[in-house]
């Protein structure tokens, strides 16, 4: 499996960015295709996934409301749309593809993309 990140960068409080993960060589048809993200000094945490079994989507409570994730099955892509960006939300965020029936524990990642930086400030 390979996982290709793109988007990110700079954003303002407030604003918006959107994220993109094209995923290739998925051969198991039971998977969670998401995000986790990382922050200096802080574990890498989980913020939202999509369940290819029956296409529910996975929030973690402090983006809950802020965050959109969506799949587009044709480009094998899967993006997370982030409004009303925070300061706090400046991380690292990678994506990631787990078998495993939940979402949060990076222990259960099978295979990380190779992260891309974003960083909200005025």
């Amino acid at each position: 499996v390979q996982l290709v990140e793109s988007g990110g960068g700079l954003g303002q409080p407030g604003g918006s960015l959107r994220l993109s993960c094209a995923a290739s060589g998925i051969i198991i048809p039971n998977y969670r295709l998401g995000w986790f993200r990382q922050s200096p000094g802080r574990a890498r945490e989980g913020v939202s996934s999509w369940n290819s079994y029956d296409g529910s989507k996975y929030y973690a409570d402090p983006v809950k409301g802020r965050i959109t994730i969506s799949r587009d099955n044709a480009k094998s892509t899967v993006y997370l749309i982030m409004d009303n960006l925070k300061p706090e939300g400046t991380a690292v965020y990678y994506c990631a593809i787990s078998y495993d029936d939940s979402w949060g524990d990076a222990q259960y990642i099978a295979t990380w993309g190779q992260g891309t930086q974003v960083t909200v400030s005025s």
